[in-house]
């Protein structure tokens, strides 16, 4: 494949809508994807927030 043929190729795909990367869709989707990410990140920071306020509250 010539790097012409891939750009045209490219081309055919369109860009996903705000309400398309936001819908809920089981299956290994783009938009499972994303939320994914976004519970990971939500996890993460409750998992900060929890252990600097135990830290803060039960100084070792």
């Amino acid at each position: 494949m010539s790097l012409k043929q891939g750009n045209e190729s490219n081309k055919s795909t369109r860009p996903a809508s705000r309400g398309e990367l936001n819908s809920w869709r089981r299956g290994f989707t783009p938009q499972a994807e994303i939320w994914n990410g976004r519970m990971a990140i939500i996890g993460l920071i409750v998992f900060l927030a929890i252990l600097l306020l135990s830290n803060s509250l039960f100084p070792i």
